[in-house]
């Protein structure tokens, strides 16, 4: 019973020192995590954003143009079967496949209609040879019919007056129809000559439409251009372009083929920051597949004209930055944090934005550990911390929140209010 009572004393006892200790450290990381040491060292002002990888230059897989002169009518194409998105080609393999079934069917009319213009053509031609045929005999029979007049004319010069008046009547009536027939004759064949070039004009119209859709048609199985990697393209609202999805006719491009050797971020930066963004500013790059590592890149080119995202309400700028190198395992689409360096100000004294406070005079200051509310004269901010051109030293130890306490702190730097009040006098 003795030995029980002992046992547990001793339990107790290592339990309140354990249970002391733990508090000590407690108190004590507690106490640190209120703190922020004074920083020197360079200062960056920068812009963050994500964005999006692409390759500065790739080569389009394009459709079939459809449109050709007046023999088609511009129409959607839809994509019945297409490559994954990724998959490596060389020059001539296979990417996509289009839907025939509406060009199939025009192709199937345009085929019948062209057999039914060759029939007609040749029918045509059938019977110009038919009717011409029959004109000439008609004309050879005439010109018989008035030799045989003429005959019958020199025949009567020793008949009565009356009769060779009648001969001569007879010979000048059949010369007339002769000539008659003759010009009906070649008025006859510029009609039909003009009929059988009407006839050809259409056949050859619906000839030229069935081959023009025969090569459409052997362009709907889309091989590449070029050897390279496959990246869907994104339609306008920045849906990828697939099997299934419809291709604009005055848009053709399916897919492209990037080059890989030169990768851009494309991100977006809001109207507010997108002054402060010039051509030429470096870049630090992180790629959301490779956490480890971090890219250099410069700003190349910045819109003009804002736009808005989807389910976003403030206007944004496209922003495109290249990155310096080339690195196989970067691939495009992959997302991007990209830093944006504004400006660099070297070897100045900063800390977090958090521990400057504003009294109601509007002179900024911070509470340090030793005790003291000490006036401060800020500089540029970034989106953490802020340069203290005044009023600090590096390695202060500067409270993160108000203390509890902080009405007993001392007032330090009162000379600093000067500058604030000649700061206010000359904005006026």
């Amino acid at each position: 019973m003795k030995r029980t009572f002992i046992i547990t004393i001793t339990v107790v006892t290592v339990s309140v020192i354990a249970l002391f200790v733990f508090n000590k450290l407690t108190s004590k990381k507690n106490s640190e995590n209120l703190f922020a040491e004074v920083v020197q060292g360079d200062f960056e002002i920068a812009i963050t954003a994500s964005g999006e990888l692409e390759a500065e230059n790739s080569v389009d897989i394009k459709a079939p143009e459809i449109a050709v002169g007046r023999d088609f009518h511009a129409a959607e194409m839809k994509i019945s079967d297409m490559v994954p998105e990724g998959t490596e080609v060389n020059a001539g393999d296979y990417i996509a496949t289009l839907d025939r079934t509406q060009l199939d069917n025009t192709l199937k009319d345009e085929l019948e209609r062209l057999s039914t213009y060759r029939t007609n053509l040749e029918m045509k031609k059938l019977d110009t040879a038919v009717v011409l045929n029959g004109l000439r005999d008609a004309i050879r029979n005439q010109k018989h019919t008035v030799e045989e007049s003429e005959i019958t004319l020199k025949n009567s010069k020793y008949e009565p007056p009356t009769t060779i008046r009648q001969a001569e009547i007879d010979l000048d009536r059949q010369r007339r129809m002769l000539e008659q027939k003759q010009r009906g004759y070649v008025l006859r064949v510029a009609q039909l000559k003009r009929d059988i070039a009407t006839q050809t004009m259409w056949y050859n119209r619906i000839d030229r439409r069935v081959k023009s859709l025969e090569e459409v048609l052997a362009g709907f199985t889309i091989t590449a251009p070029s050897p390279g990697m496959v990246v869907y393209k994104k339609d306008r609202r920045g849906n990828k372009i697939k099997a299934g999805s419809q291709i604009n006719p005055f848009e053709r491009v399916v897919a492209t083929l990037p080059d890989l050797s030169t990768m851009i971020s494309k991100t977006y930066v809001s109207e507010i920051e997108i002054a402060k963004v010039a051509e030429g500013q470096s870049v630090m790059i992180n790629v959301d597949a490779f956490p480890t590592k971090s890219y250099n890149g410069k700003v190349t080119a910045i819109a003009n004209i804002g736009e808005k995202l989807p389910n976003t309400d403030s206007k944004v700028f496209e922003v495109r930055i290249r990155m310096d190198g080339i690195d196989p395992n970067l691939r495009p689409s992959m997302t991007t944090g990209n830093k944006i360096i504004i400006k660099t100000i070297k070897d100045v004294i900063y800390l977090p934005t958090e521990c400057i406070h504003t009294g109601p005079d509007g002179v900024p200051f911070v509470y340090t550990r030793n005790k003291t509310k000490q006036v401060v004269v800020p500089g540029e901010a970034n989106d953490k911390n802020i340069v203290i051109e005044k009023g600090l030293k590096p390695r202060q130890l500067v409270y993160l929140i108000q203390p509890e306490n902080a009405d007993n702190f001392r007032v330090v730097g009162k000379e600093l209010k000067t500058y604030f009040k000649e700061r206010a006098t000359a904005r006026k």
